[in-house]
């Protein structure tokens, strides 16, 4: 049906249905895809404008050449992404100007048409950061709302700069591109933690705890060098998002659909504007590929995992019955009944956004299981999964970042603890191999003392002299200068253990590794 436009436009048509309107406004509903007619009344003429509805005028779809009913709208409402891939805006605008500047300089499009279409780009990107941009269902994704923008503001060249590309290739792009950034951001928050780790082993370098496997009590340690633990897993997580962005820094750009393109284009060119080191190799699978996702949230819950266990041995040890931790009371709630609560929420939270961490990961791997190739509709839904377990993710490291600078940990606590447990048994058991006892038999002989003392209720530093050579009379009263949880930690020896020697050589490491690698912000 039509629909009469509501202004009279006073000039001459050649002829019915050309639609030459100079005016700007008929110039801009041509380029928008509009179909214009123009019909003589009275000298003057009006334009029509061929609409889908009277109450909705819907957009002309940009690939609805070949059909010959509109969308329903429960299709569009079911299909549109741009509710969530608005976020990739930025990068769908950054790949656009870098594939029209390809397309200019292998003459594909004119300098002008570049010109014009980088500017209009430009004044759209401000638009969108700025708010000032209505983003439209019907128009589905974000290529097509920023496409359909820019054709509606530069006109006839707007239409040229999809030229040898594909929505599929597209944002492939861009998703290389916003994980690429995110990657980025992820190392950082993560060396944010790392920082704060590493300060509060330094302040706290002489506290010893008791060190537990099994949840029960082991060997003797010095806190800092149970921080200094995290550091290392943190390290590694940064270490498997390099990798990762390695592996992901390829353009799909000049892949198009699926096969290519036969027109003259420079895919090198366009990689190497937008900072990638090449340009995928296969057509078909630079489109359909979608395993940099399922590494990249690989290496996001492998991070949420590591946080999830410093949370639980965290929430464990503010418990009364440890009392080894102090959260302050900005990262606590209480309870609406219990006056007397003071609950480790935010440790709590982090601990359960793991799993949900992990659903992302099993979401995009039962995603891509049974996908041919190439291209297909259901790599829409990777998008959500990336994006909430970047949020999730990263707003965990950003909080425990703030809530590891203003904790406090209790040092009596822990050294009353240590007296728990025989922790000193293995240095007794080691004191006995260095007098030529061979290790298993060092090991029954020291259990031994160990279910005597249970039975007297007194530690191993408690018995006399004679009460040791009653089960091997090879210890002398220099076993008194290995028994006790300060002689273990004086005494420890290898490489990489808690010895305080080698502990303030990697608070030292770590101060100045870190310290080059200050976080840089990066916005999104």
């Amino acid at each position: 049906m039509y629909l009469f436009a509501t202004k009279t436009l006073r000039h001459n048509v050649s002829r019915l249905g050309e639609a030459t309107c100079p005016r700007p406004d008929c110039q801009r509903l041509k380029a928008g895809g509009w179909r214009l007619e123009t019909k003589r009344h009275n000298k003057k003429c009006k334009i029509l404008i061929e609409a889908e509805s009277l109450v909705n005028m819907k957009q002309k779809k940009p690939w609805g050449g070949r059909f010959t009913k509109q969308t329903a709208d429960s299709v569009e409402s079911f299909t549109e992404s741009i509710s969530f891939d608005w976020r990739l805006y930025k990068y769908d605008i950054e790949g656009s100007i870098a594939h029209a500047t390809m397309l200019a300089r292998c003459k594909l499009i004119t300098d002008e048409e570049r010109d014009k279409i980088v500017k209009g780009l430009k004044r759209i990107l401000s638009d969108i950061s700025t708010g000032k941009f209505e983003f439209k269902k019907s128009l589905e994704d974000i290529h097509m709302n920023v496409e359909s923008a820019l054709i509606g503001r530069v006109g006839e060249a707007g239409k040229k700069l999809h030229t040898a590309r594909s929505r599929n290739d597209q944002v492939a792009l861009d998703l290389r591109l916003w994980i690429r950034e995110q990657l980025r951001n992820t190392i950082n928050l993560v060396t944010s933690l790392q920082v704060e780790l590493v300060k509060k082993g330094k302040r706290h370098f002489n506290l010893i705890m008791p060190g537990f496997t099994h949840l029960q009590h082991a060997q003797p340690v010095l806190l800092s060098h149970y921080l200094l633990a995290y550091a290392e897993m943190f390290e590694r997580d940064k270490m498997r998002l390099q990798d990762c962005l390695h592996r992901l820094n390829k353009s799909p750009l000049g892949a198009c659909a699926i096969a290519g393109t036969t027109l003259p284009i420079d895919p090198a060119y366009t990689a190497k504007q937008l900072g990638f080191s090449g340009v995928c190799e296969n057509s078909m699978d630079a489109v359909s590929d979608r395993d940099f996702c399922v590494e990249y949230v690989f290496c996001l819950s492998t991070i949420a995992m590591h946080l999830s266990r410093l949370c639980e041995e965290w929430i464990i040890w503010c418990n009364d019955e440890f009392k080894f931790v102090e959260i302050s009371d900005a990262y606590c709630t209480g309870s609406s009944i219990m006056p007397q609560k003071k609950n480790p929420d935010v440790l709590e939270l982090i601990r359960g956004k793991c799993g949900r961490v992990f659903g992302h990961l099993m979401s995009l791997l039962t995603l891509l299981k049974g996908l041919p190739l190439s291209y297909n509709r259901d790599m829409q839904e990777d998008k959500e999964a990336v994006f909430d377990a970047t949020d999730t993710v990263q707003g965990s490291l950003s909080i425990l970042a703030e809530l590891v600078m203003n904790m406090s940990f209790n040092e009596e606590s822990m050294l009353e603890a240590c007296e728990k447990g025989f922790i000193d048994a293995t240095a007794l058991a080691e004191y006995l191999v260095k007098k030529g006892v061979p290790f298993r038999k060092a090991h029954e002989i020291v259990g031994s003392i160990v279910r005597e003392c249970i039975k007297v209720n007194c530690r191993l530093m408690d018995l006399k002299l004679e009460g040791f050579k009653a089960f091997s009379s090879v210890i002398e009263k220099d076993v008194f200068n290995v028994l006790g949880v300060k002689n273990c930690i004086k005494n420890y020896r290898s490489y990489g253990s808690t010895a305080p020697g080698f502990v303030k050589k990697r608070i030292a490491y770590w101060e100045k590794k870190l310290n080059n690698s200050s976080p840089r912000k990066n916005t999104d």
